[in-house]
């Protein structure tokens, strides 16, 4: 193990007592959330339908997109719900998760069992298939055969990881039961129920007010939703500096807070993607209420010494990393790639 991670694995000895105190959920504050989250994002939705929708086209596409703002705090709550993270009652957690997930389209159980998989195999090189974004080392694309090479760069693209990608994830991978491993066959089950429930809640909704109208304001409100969520994920996994392991040499700790990154945003941006900057502390520890996650960085300086912290201008580097390079463990993209091919040619030459 290199000496910066046996620093590390040092430093986080005592990780679980750091954290502890942050462990357990508190119901009066999730109560204010659910509150300053949904009432908002209702209010604005019945405020689009029944008055700006027939005034202004315009004003309903931005009233919609304000509105997925608050629509990415309801997911937050969806999420911690399914780290069982965000009251002290399992029921209400598993009830409240649901009925999130009607406004969000992400079924409920489903995403969670594969969420929890992603926080179980972070940064695992064995394992970049449930709950992440695809990334091949530099070897496996060398290795790829042209036309898999072209798909790849494709599937990294601007267009398709930002902007058709999310669309298709919201709207079509999370209808199927893509993931096909042991163990989830209820899972697939509550996907199913999740899908119809989904789709007898807009049938009912665009039934009383017209099913142009109810496409016309929900379709902003849930793409930009998407949009913002998949970069905020792409940016807390797609870094530098960064820790990618195979298993055998993998460590949980160091995949935590290497592994992910801290997303330093205004803090109005804090308050609605709630908190979820601070993702080197939620992978170390998913049972962390998200309110609770800008005091336990706050309260113990420790979390801000070794982290990769990335402000909004410096995330747009994110956007040029394509592949992971094993040998000088970091990203790179594909015009590093291409060079370091060319330069070894050259030096066969």
């Amino acid at each position: 193990m290199e000496p910066q991670y046996l620093e590390i694995k040092q430093a986080f000895k005592n990780w679980k007592k750091i954290v502890k105190p942050f462990y357990y959920p508190n119901n009066y504050k999730a109560l204010i959330h659910i509150f300053n989250t949904f009432i908002p994002f209702i209010f604005i939705w019945i405020i689009i339908v029944f008055y700006i929708f027939n005034y202004s086209k315009y004003l309903t596409i931005l009233l919609s997109i304000l509105n997925s703002f608050f629509l990415i705090r309801i997911f937050i709550i969806q999420h911690d719900c399914g780290h069982q993270s965000f009251t002290t009652s399992k029921k209400v957690n598993n009830v409240l998760g649901f009925v999130c997930s009607f406004l969000t389209l992400i079924p409920f159980k489903y995403w969670a069992k594969s969420h929890n998989y992603h926080h179980a195999h972070n940064s695992q090189l064995d394992f970049r298939d449930i709950g992440d974004i695809r990334i091949l080392t530099v070897c496996e694309y060398h290795q790829l055969s042209l036309l898999k090479k072209i798909r790849y760069r494709m599937y990294r693209s601007f267009i398709i990881m930002f902007f058709l990608g999310p669309i298709y994830y919201i709207l079509i991978h999370n209808r199927l039961p893509l993931i096909r491993i042991r163990g989830w066959k209820k899972e697939k089950l509550n996907l199913w129920i999740s899908n119809l429930c989904f789709l007898f809640f807009y049938v009912f909704i665009g039934f009383f007010i017209g099913f142009l109208k109810l496409l016309f304001i929900q379709f902003p409100i849930v793409i930009f939703f998407s949009i913002v969520a998949v970069w905020v994920f792409y940016v807390q996994h797609q870094h530098n500096p960064n820790y990618k392991e195979w298993k055998i040499n993998w460590d949980y700790c160091i995949a935590a807070i290497k592994g992910s990154s801290f997303y330093k945003l205004p803090r109005i941006v804090h308050w609605f993607t709630g908190n979820i900057g601070f993702h080197h502390i939620h992978h170390l520890a998913p049972n962390i209420p998200f309110y609770y996650l800008q005091d336990c960085h706050r309260k113990n300086p420790i979390f801000d010494k070794y982290v990769t912290k990335i402000n909004f201008s410096g995330s747009l580097k994110c956007i040029s990393y394509k592949l992971w390079d094993e040998k000088n463990k970091k990203m790179i993209s594909f015009k590093s790639y291409n060079k370091k091919k060319k330069n070894k040619n050259d030096r066969k030459n």
